[in-house]
């Protein structure tokens, strides 16, 4: 039984670690969003705004960290270059989960909670791991 486990981990520990990684970069963004929410007020519009840029900005900077070391393992030393595209990677699933929320919500009236959790953070949780793996920490070959 623990051979078999070994296995699957050797066989998705990309996989996993990105899942975990995800979970607590999730935490991460919900823990800001709460600490801002302390200072400002969530019912004032522009306020509700920071709060949520909050939450973002921390989630992308420990996500960038994460995913660096624990799922991808980069040793790029353009680490500037490499937290920009990750950054813009996520600018990018942020807008799509905008619009995924938008069409779901405001236009097929759907439940919010149902949306944003078994659609958008589905198919954001899948972009932003394709991203990653093509574009932000992409394996190159070194002869």
């Amino acid at each position: 039984m623990i051979e078999k486990l070994k296995e699957l981990w050797v066989k998705y520990e990309e996989i996993i670690a990105y899942l975990i990684v995800g979970v607590l970069t999730t935490i991460v963004s919900w823990a800001a969003c709460f600490v801002a929410e302390l200072f400002l007020d969530a019912s004032v519009g522009w306020q509700n705004g920071i709060i949520n840029t909050i939450g973002w900005v921390a989630g992308v900077c420990f996500g960038y960290v994460t995913n660096r070391k624990f799922v991808f393992k980069s040793t790029n030393p353009d680490i500037l270059k490499e937290f920009t595209q990750f950054a813009g990677a996520r600018v990018s699933t942020w807008i799509l989960d905008i619009v995924i929320m938008y069409v779901t919500v405001n236009m097929i009236h759907m439940n919010y909670w149902i949306a944003k959790i078994f659609i958008s953070s589905v198919l954001v949780m899948i972009a932003n791991y394709v991203f990653s793996k093509l574009f932000v920490f992409k394996k190159t070959d070194k002869h």
